[in-house]
């Protein structure tokens, strides 16, 4: 009986500290504060860049349409398509052989003008001698002096075409006139070539090489001030490529506007030393006009819109959040400057501004030490304490 009695009393003080232990465990859960867990940023204060992004076309510094200048046959071809070649570098060979035999024909017509024309010197000479002694009359040294003076156009006439000669066996060796990348064959070796006009083949040059881009034409007396105070940068951004941007300098701008579209048109230089960039392909243009010192910038996510304009959720060291009103400046990649509304070390909600409202409690899920150690405007700042 005494057994039965203190096997009652030990289960029932089990079933008090169980109670009591499950009792303490509630008010604890109770106790530890929760709320809606969101991602913050810090805000930070650092230089920002002002630009421009646009999308533009990459073109040949140069292109020259190489054609013949005589007519014959294509004997041969000295480069392959594609080729790069230097500005004199022979390309084609136009069959010289008749234009040799033009030359010969013109030197020997040389040859016997020039002494005709000596001979007639000679005779001019001789008969103003018999003159001045009274032998020759004034109609003999007249006829001989005009004689000699044919002559003498003669030979002139024939040395021009002997210069023309020259200078259309040269045509057929047709050479490079600039640096650059040729294209396809036109016309092939073994072909007659018969009309000038035909393109052989199109070089252009890439290195350097020109991105034209427009802007619109509010955008002209800016980036006017601006390039002339000093060298504007612009970046080339290949689709695919982005975090290898080719730098370049802005060098032209258009001098009118286009009336249908109301843009400029504007050109960047680019080194190209690699041939990075290849004429025709479109690129993603980024013109830096300036630097903003000093911004105040957010992670753009942050930004919300709502029905009084552009506003964030600030956290308070309370872990509570406040609707902040915020005023815009530029954007720089996937930061926005703030120019009125936030201070350098607050903190904003970037993930989460769906599930809170003005004075709604959250948890933040990112490591906010790591933010502050990350942030290069905040370094010399020290991070705001966070209650528990």
């Amino acid at each position: 009986m005494n057994h039965l009695f203190l096997i009652k009393c030990c289960f029932v003080m089990v079933i008090v500290i169980f109670s009591a232990s499950c009792s303490s465990e509630r008010e604890e859960k109770q106790a530890i504060p929760t709320g809606t867990p969101v991602t913050v940023a810090v805000v930070e204060q650092k230089d920002i860049p002002i630009q421009i992004r646009t999308i533009g076309s990459v073109e040949a510094y140069s292109m020259v349409s190489v054609k013949t200048r005589v007519e014959g046959e294509l004997t041969r071809v000295y480069f392959k398509e594609g080729q790069e070649v230097k500005k004199g570098e022979l390309l084609f060979l136009i069959d010289p052989r008749p234009f040799k035999a033009s030359l010969s024909q013109s030197e020997a017509n040389l040859a016997r003008d020039t002494a005709q024309m000596k001979k007639a010197e000679a005779d001019a000479r001789r008969y103003e001698e018999l003159f001045r002694s009274g032998v020759a009359s004034r109609q003999e040294i007249d006829q001989y002096r005009t004689d000699l003076e044919a002559l003498m156009a003669t030979v002139r006439a024939d040395e021009a075409a002997v210069e023309n000669a020259k200078l259309q066996l040269g045509y057929c060796h047709i050479r490079s006139p600039i640096n650059g990348r040729v294209g396809k064959h036109e016309v092939n070796q073994g072909n007659i070539v018969k009309d000038i006009d035909t393109i052989l083949v199109t070089i252009n040059q890439t290195k350097p090489i020109y991105v034209t881009f427009s802007l619109p034409e509010q955008e002209l007396s800016e980036v006017r001030r601006h390039m002339a105070r000093k060298n504007l940068k612009v970046e080339a951004i290949v689709p695919g490529n982005e975090m290898d941007p080719v730098v370049g300098e802005l060098t032209f701008i258009n001098n009118e506007v286009n009336k249908s579209t109301g843009t400029i048109l504007l050109k960047a230089v680019f080194a190209n030393k690699d041939e990075f960039l290849w004429p025709k392909l479109f690129v993603n243009v980024v013109l830096t006009l300036t630097t903003q010192p000093d911004a105040t910038v957010i992670p753009s996510q942050a930004i919300q819109i709502g029905q009084e304009g552009n506003y964030v959720f600030v956290v308070r060291p309370d872990f509570t959040v406040e609707f902040r009103p915020v005023i815009l400046g530029d954007r720089f990649k996937q930061e926005t400057v703030i120019t009125k509304g936030l201070q350098p070390g607050e903190k904003v909600v970037t993930d989460g501004q769906f599930l809170i409202v003005q004075g709604s409690k959250v948890e933040i899920k990112n490591n906010l030490e790591s933010l502050v150690q990350n942030s290069p405007g905040l370094h010399n700042q020290k991070p705001e304490k966070m209650e528990e």
